[in-house]
């Protein structure tokens, strides 16, 4: 006896009610960081903070706020638009995305619509034709037990783990980017110094010579100074090698040629290229949860824990359907019109037996699996704590350490001064001036090493609190 539309209908409404039973997922929970509750920061921080400051009080900007000067902001907008690692990176969440549809589409029943003919020989001799046309759903699972959901939610949290992992991407990307246009300053820097040296040993070398034709100074003297000019000739070339290099490297990181008028220059000060604000004393280590890389380790682990929903899961029947309704006829012609109506309606039961154990080892593979995902996110945020703590140490006492090698070069600049006037005026051997000289390059070279470190922490520091993804 067929079954009547309404009837049809309302177990088709009670399957659907069936299918959105809960998930066997354990209920997640966020581990407990593994870290103190606040960093503890020196003095020179900003000592007016408080505890439990959140990220805008942190004091972190966007990052065209940080990296302040205009030719630095073009060469990172070209790095956004070029670079492959961050192109990949976008193409992986498309990938992602696409993965969490296909998964989320297995919740819902695939609607499909056939026709068909079918023509068989009687005993007769005649030739029997029959006609139909259906719609319906093809072995669609009831969720009954939240397997479906559980593989859904899990898809979710990897496409947001892989979003994250984008994000990390892109503030890595920004981090070395600026890092290294820094690392090109300095080497211009440096190699402008060298120069600056090299043409001051050069006249100092001219007139030890002419002193020595004149047998006023040793053989000795000439060869020193004659040494110290090959040295500062080599460092010239050292440094030159290092800034191509550097431009190379940044050329990579792009992703494509950077044009001249965007590199920097050796008149730049390093504290007018990048901004910062001052990090307060006490800052809670909660910041860290929102790093990116610590957004997608958690992500993981929340994947991680729907997969042992969906291992749960399997130990229980699954229930599969495929139904259809449609018309059929032995006229095509009469197919739409007062044919008679054809169904059918084939629920599936699949109840699992004995299978050697390997849903238990499916279960205890998600559930180790989970665990190892708590271990990695833990990992992740004892991570983040280090480059926190390690980034705002230097920070404190970098201020301190500039201030003593500013003095430095002020005082090795006066002996310098008054070692090379005795030695022109033949007071001294030219042995102490040239010592005074090098000691004076040194400690040059040296601060500008320092105003590098100074304003590379700027930078580290904005990566490692994980702001400036926007």
């Amino acid at each position: 006896m067929p079954v009547a539309p309404a009837s049809r209908v309302a177990a088709l409404y009670c399957a659907l009610a069936l299918a959105g039973c809960a998930s066997l997922a354990p209920e997640y929970q966020r581990p407990e960081a593994p870290v103190p509750g606040h960093f503890s920061t020196p003095s020179q921080a900003d000592a007016t903070g408080s505890a439990g400051l959140d990220r805008a009080d942190a004091g972190l900007r966007p990052w065209r706020e940080v990296f302040i000067d205009p030719r630095l902001q073009q060469v990172v907008d070209l790095a956004l638009a070029n670079n492959r690692d961050l192109r990949v990176a976008v193409l992986n969440i498309e990938k992602s995305r696409a993965q969490y549809r296909i998964q989320g589409a297995e919740q819902w029943p695939s609607i499909q619509a056939a026709g068909g003919q079918s023509a068989a020989r009687t005993t007769s001799g005649g030739t029997t034709r029959s006609y139909s046309a259906e719609v319906g759903l093809s072995n669609w699972e009831l969720d009954l037990f939240g397997r479906v959901q559980s593989l859904r939610d899990e898809a979710l949290e990897t496409f947001l783990a892989t979003a994250e992992t984008q994000r990390s991407t892109r503030l890595s990307l920004l981090a070395e980017v600026a890092g290294q246009w820094l690392s090109m300053a300095a080497y211009q820097q440096q190699s402008a110094l060298a120069q600056q040296t090299l043409q001051s040993q050069q006249r100092s070398l001219a007139l030890t010579r002419f002193r020595h034709q004149e047998g006023m100074v040793s053989g000795v003297d000439l060869a020193s100074v004659q040494a110290s000019v090959e040295s500062a000739r080599a460092d010239v070339a050292s440094y030159d090698t290092s800034l191509a290099q550097a431009r190379n490297a940044l050329s990579l990181l792009v992703g494509a040629p950077v044009p001249d008028a965007l590199l920097p220059v050796p008149q730049d000060a390093f504290d007018i290229l990048v901004a910062l604000a001052p990090i307060p004393a006490h800052l809670s280590s909660s910041v860290l949860l929102q790093r990116p890389d610590v957004l997608a380790a958690e992500h993981n682990l929340k994947a991680a824990n729907a997969n042992i929903g969906a291992a749960r899961a399997a130990f229980f029947p699954s229930v599969s359907l495929t139904a259809s309704t449609g018309v059929g006829s032995s006229s095509l012609s009469a197919l739409f019109n007062g044919a008679q109506r054809i169904w059918s309606f084939v629920p599936s039961i699949t109840v699992p037996i004995f299978n050697a154990g390997a849903l238990r080892a499916e279960l205890d593979v998600a559930t180790i699996s989970r665990d190892i995902s708590v271990a990695e996110y833990e990992l992740a945020i004892q991570t983040a704590f280090r480059e926190v703590a390690d980034a705002l140490d230097e920070r404190a006492r970098i201020d301190e350490r500039l201030a003593a090698q500013r003095a430095l070069v002020e005082a090795t600049q006066r002996s310098h001064t008054l070692a090379d006037a005795r030695w022109r005026e033949g007071v001294d051997s030219s042995l102490e001036a040239l010592s005074a000289q090098r000691t004076l390059y040194s400690a040059q070279q040296t601060l500008i090493t320092l105003m590098l470190n100074e304003a590379t922490n700027r930078v580290t520091l904005y990566k490692v609190l994980g702001d400036g993804t926007d």
